[in-house]
């Protein structure tokens, strides 16, 4: 790999280290993770020859002998082995080549397509709030390396068994997303801190903390993204009303959510004004706690105005650049610079090059912050 890069395969029902000859095969490696919104992926593209051992690798995944085939991707970048995914195969398949030389291209999700495999709807939760019922989830798949990372809700509401059950709708995973959504919660898998484990998050999107390195444009020498675009879409801003009804007049109050939680800050100074106003009408018929939740949601999922989105080299940024997390950007601008949250990363990586595209996102125009961490 270039500037000093190097990744390593791990493949089978068990990952251990790909044999040199499928290693040598690889030619490019393609992994996408967001920040909740989908499921993490990946794909990989070897040279097929006519003997091949990598023809028994596509009858064992393909042909069903194995039930999971489990890939793991690590790179090493300045003596630090960092995982990018975890992730078992969904699709096999091979395509014409030159020179005798077809393509297998083998591609996967991360762990938690084990959770959308079975439906298992009509699951009763007595007296369990979400998060409880999310660890009872994500229980199941400790076997797997799935290390649990649950946050309660900030308000809890806790179901009367007298008066109602919870039950599940649809697998796992389409559940605990739903729950997610529910609380204005996310919910991924993230690989690490070990290769073979994930951690799975449901909480809140946090958008405090360390940020990562700037990503510098128009600097000379000092830029390290190869481009980077911004827009301003005001247009994507919505605040939206829940309504509370009044016990005895039964009369329905409505009440605007702001965007603005310790967890959420703003990043940027001059939010526009909300052009659209939501009414969710559909919360008077529900307890206050959950038409809060419902609320709280809804502002989270639409507060963002300003978004970059841009391609860099590895070697010359220095580290992976990670989702999930702030990052400092200099040199776009007033209204552009400043700290914004990575909402998803792409790698592409090939023999001598390893490239990352990103979307980046805030709440408004211009920095709250002075300077940005370089």
């Amino acid at each position: 790999m270039a500037g000093g890069v190097q990744l390593q395969l791990l493949i089978g029902p068990v990952p251990i280290p790909a044999p040199q000859e499928v290693v040598e095969a690889l030619t490019s490696v393609k992994v996408e993770a967001g920040a909740g919104e989908t499921q993490a992926g990946f794909e990989l593209t070897f040279d097929l020859p006519a003997r091949s051992p990598l023809r028994t690798l596509f009858l064992l995944t393909g042909g069903g002998s194995l039930p999971l085939m489990r890939v793991v991707l690590v790179v090493q970048i300045g003596g630090h082995a960092e995982p990018v995914i975890d992730g078992v195969t969904t699709n096999v398949e091979t395509q014409p080549g030159e020179g005798g030389v077809s393509k297998l291209v083998v591609k996967g999700k991360d762990m938690s397509a084990l959770m959308d495999i079975i439906e298992l709807t009509g699951l009763p939760y007595p007296a369990m709030p979400p998060a409880v019922r999310v660890l009872l989830v994500l229980a199941k798949y400790a076997a797997f390396g799935v290390i649990p990372m649950v946050i309660p809700s900030i308000v809890e509401d806790l179901p009367i068994p007298v008066q109602r059950i919870p039950q599940q709708r649809g697998s796992d995973y389409a559940y605990v997303k739903t729950l997610a959504q529910q609380c204005g919660y996310v919910f991924y898998l993230e690989p690490g801190p070990a290769p073979a484990t994930s951690k799975a998050y449901w909480g809140p999107e946090i958008r405090v903390g360390e940020p990562q390195p700037a990503l510098s444009v128009n600097m000379d020498a000092l830029t390290n993204v190869e481009q980077l675009n911004f827009n301003f879409d005001k247009e994507s801003k919505t605040m939206p009303i829940v309504f509370f009804q009044e016990p005895i007049s039964k009369a329905p109050i409505g009440i605007p959510i702001p965007d603005i939680s310790p967890l959420n800050p703003p990043l940027g100074l001059v939010p526009p004004l909300p052009p659209q106003i939501k009414s969710l009408d559909n919360t008077a018929q529900m307890s206050p706690l959950s038409a809060l939740m419902t609320g709280l949601a809804y502002a989270g999922q639409h507060s963002d105005s300003v978004f970059g989105n841009g391609r860099l080299d590895v070697a010359r940024y220095g580290r992976l650049l990670k989702s999930r997390q702030l990052v400092g950007v200099r040199g776009a601008g007033l209204p552009f610079d400043g700290l914004y949250f990575v909402k998803s990363v792409t790698h592409d990586i090939k023999r001598g090059e390893y490239k990352q595209s990103f979307t980046l996102a805030r709440n408004g125009l211009v920095s709250t912050f002075p300077t940005v961490p370089v």
